[in-house]
């Protein structure tokens, strides 16, 4: 496990290295919810536009399947874990890039990868038949988890334990969805 940790704490030295004004605005504004907007508005366009009424039932199980990631990292595993985050680790201190304040003590397991992992792949499953480019959704956990690295939040480690809570997360709801027979029909 110290192994483990040791190489962690590398790559979050590695990836949080890579810093200049631009990017310290630009990952600011990338880890904000609001930010996303946009993205959010298109997604449920879609579903719309696919599913028709039936949508309601995908947006339903993508506030489920959030609701589910983001609370298992902040309300269980950051307490019980207690891992610091790395803006408050004594011994990084002075050695690490923080652009901006710090949040919360504990950063075992992101909440941001979990989150969005999990709604893009829920969101994924449900509109890539009709919308092939939605792939492209993959993006937004991609710049979301990378800006709590730059932002000195998470350890990659963090990320990657956020994604699996994510992907599990979003698995279970769509296999729940599809075993109680919510089977949103395209329209056609």
């Amino acid at each position: 496990m110290e192994y483990i940790l040791a190489l962690d704490r590398e790559l979050f030295l590695l990836l949080n290295g890579f810093h200049a004004p631009f990017w310290d605005d630009f990952f600011y504004q990338v880890t904000k919810t609001l930010t996303w907007l946009p993205l959010y508005a298109i997604v449920i366009w879609l579903m719309i536009r696919q599913y028709g009424w039936q949508a309601i039932y995908l947006m339903i199980g993508l506030a489920i399947t959030v609701t589910l990631a983001d609370q298992f990292t902040s309300s269980f595993m950051k307490p019980y874990f207690e891992r610091l985050r790395p803006c408050w680790e004594p011994g990084l201190e002075g050695i690490i890039y923080v652009p901006r304040g710090c949040g919360g003590r504990y950063g075992f397991a992101s909440s941001h990868a979990a989150d969005t992992l999990g709604a893009a792949l829920f969101c994924w499953y449900w509109l890539r038949k009709k919308s092939p480019w939605i792939s492209l959704i993959f993006i937004w956990p991609i710049l979301s988890s990378y800006s709590r690295i730059y932002l000195a939040a998470h350890y990659p480690g963090d990320v990657l334990v956020g994604w699996v809570v994510g992907g599990l997360a979003a698995g279970g709801l769509v296999w729940v969805m599809i075993i109680i027979g919510i089977k949103a029909e395209h329209r056609d």
